[in-house]
């Protein structure tokens, strides 16, 4: 069962994310010219993203992959194009009809099939990989361990992640937004100390089956992201 801080958080991200973040995300995601803080973003997202699907078999041909808050389809796109069939899903509307518009003509011998919704229905189906590039980092470890467990319940090979490690930049940023509240802010960042996250992982029982393997911190100016892979004992 879903936790109520869940519900109330995923809320949150899918009013910020369909309204208030769109045309930032939509130039983000883009090609367009950003400012300097902006653009060290673009760059961290660019390398957490080639990342993870470094972690990915090079081939995904009769593979299904999960992308897991997709976005504007970045990485959807690019497992399609190794071969993959995969289901993005994501909470925003607005998001997905963006991403849909940038994949209209999709090389490769894969697909992508996007879906409006949460990424732990379970009409989704199953798969052999899923992905959640920073889609967890707004929630708490509880709570993203819920999710972290309820993915790889439908996953026969690996799970991808990443989440905010906990440093002393990034604890100021999310004590700081929340000292000053502020209408149009995003929902702020949860950092979780690695070893803390791994604990937790391995006291979880729908992670049992699972081993914490490769991690990688990414940090480029105002991007700071650490990616984690769980793979099926």
């Amino acid at each position: 069962m879903l936790s109520l801080s869940y519900r109330e958080r995923r809320g949150q991200i899918e009013a910020y994310f369909d309204r208030t973040a769109v045309e930032a995300w939509k130039r983000l995601t883009s090609d367009a010219p950003l400012g300097r803080i902006r653009a060290t973003v673009r760059a961290g997202r660019d390398q957490m993203r080639e990342t993870l699907l470094g972690w990915l078999p090079a081939d995904l041909h009769g593979m299904r992959l999960l992308d897991a808050g997709c976005g504007t389809g970045a990485l959807a796109l690019e497992a399609a194009r190794r071969g993959a069939d995969v289901v993005a899903v994501d909470l925003s509307p607005t998001l997905i009809g963006l991403a849909q518009e940038r994949t209209a003509s999709l090389p490769g011998a894969g697909r992508v099939e996007f879906r409006v919704g949460d990424m732990l229905d379970p009409a989704l189906g199953e798969f052999d990989y899923a992905v959640a590039m920073d889609s967890l980092v707004h929630y708490g470890p509880d709570d993203a361990v819920r999710v972290l467990a309820g993915l790889a319940a439908r996953v026969s090979g690996a799970v991808v992640f990443t989440f905010a490690p906990r440093t002393a930049m990034l604890t100021m940023m999310h004590m700081a937004g929340q000292l000053f509240p502020r209408g149009d802010r995003a929902p702020a960042i949860v950092p979780v100390g690695e070893q803390t996250l791994r604990c937790r992982i391995a006291a979880e029982p729908g992670l049992r089956a699972f081993h914490a393997e490769r991690t990688q911190r990414i940090a480029i100016g105002f991007y700071m992201s650490q990616a984690m892979e769980l793979r099926r004992a």
